[in-house]
C-alpha cells in the first residue's frame, strides 16, 4: 500500500501507539490501515454413491490441476454462503450445505481455508468460468498427483479415513511454506 484509500496521502510503516506490529499508517489523516488474512472458503460435494465433485482449474495459481470448489469469501455474505456460491460459480452445482469440516491456517501467504462437507443436490453440473473440467470420483480415483493444494489434500484424505470409520470430525492445521512450491 502507498497511498491511504481515505484521503490519498501516502502511508508509511510504523507500529501505532498499543499494537505489536507495523501497520499502513497515513502520514495525513493518521487512518490506521490494517490488513488481514484473505478467508478461502470452499465445499466438499458429495453425491448419494460416496463420489466427490472436483473441479480442474482454468485460472492460477495452479492451473491445469484439481480441486474441490472453494475461493475467496465475499463481503456480506456468510462461510456457508460462500462455500455455496464458489461451488456454483466453478462447477454450477447446487449443493446443501453441511458443517465445517477442516479449517486450515496459512500463514505465509495470509490466508484461512474453510471447507464445508456438503451434499450434491443433482447432477446437473458444468463447469464455470475458473474451471477447466468438473468430475465426481471415488476415492481410488481421485487424481492424488494432481491435486493443486495441500489443503485440500489433506481435507480429502481425512475425509475418507473418516468415512470409512464411520463418523466425521473437525479437523484442524496449520499449514507452513512449502518446500516444493504446492501451496
Amino acid at each position: 500500500m502507498k497511498f491511504c484509500p481515505e484521503c490519498g496521502a501516502p502511508v508509511e510503516l510504523k507500529q501505532p501507539p498499543d499494537d505489536n506490529r507495523e501497520r499502513h499508517v497515513c502520514t495525513a489523516c493518521a487512518t490506521i490501515h490494517y490488513q488481514n488474512p484473505k478467508m478461502i472458503v470452499g465445499a466438499i460435494p458429495e453425491w448419494e454413491d460416496g463420489r466427490i465433485l472436483l473441479c480442474k482449474r482454468a485460472i492460477e495459481p495452479r492451473i491445469g490441476l484439481w480441486t474441490l470448489p472453494a475461493g475467496f469469501m465475499e463481503n456480506g455474505e456468510t462461510t456457508p454462503e460462500a462455500a455455496a456460491r464458489e461451488t456454483r460459480e466453478e462447477a454450477n452445482a447446487s449443493i446443501q450445505v453441511g458443517e465445517l469440516y477442516s479449517m486450515f491456517n496459512i500463514p505465509y501467504i495470509n490466508q484461512v481455508y474453510l471447507l464445508f462437507r456438503a451434499r450434491l443436490l443433482d447432477l446437473e453440473f458444468f463447469p464455470g468460468t475458473e474451471s477447466l473440467e468438473v468430475a465426481l470420483f471415488h476415492e481410488h480415483e481421485i487424481p492424488w498427483d494432481q491435486l493443486a493444494f495441500r489443503a485440500v489434500s489433506m481435507t480429502l484424505k481425512d475425509y475418507f479415513a473418516d468415512r470409512l470409520a464411520g463418523r466425521f470430525q473437525m479437523h484442524m492445521g496449520d499449514l507452513l511454506a512449502p518446500m516444493n512450491n504446492k501451496p
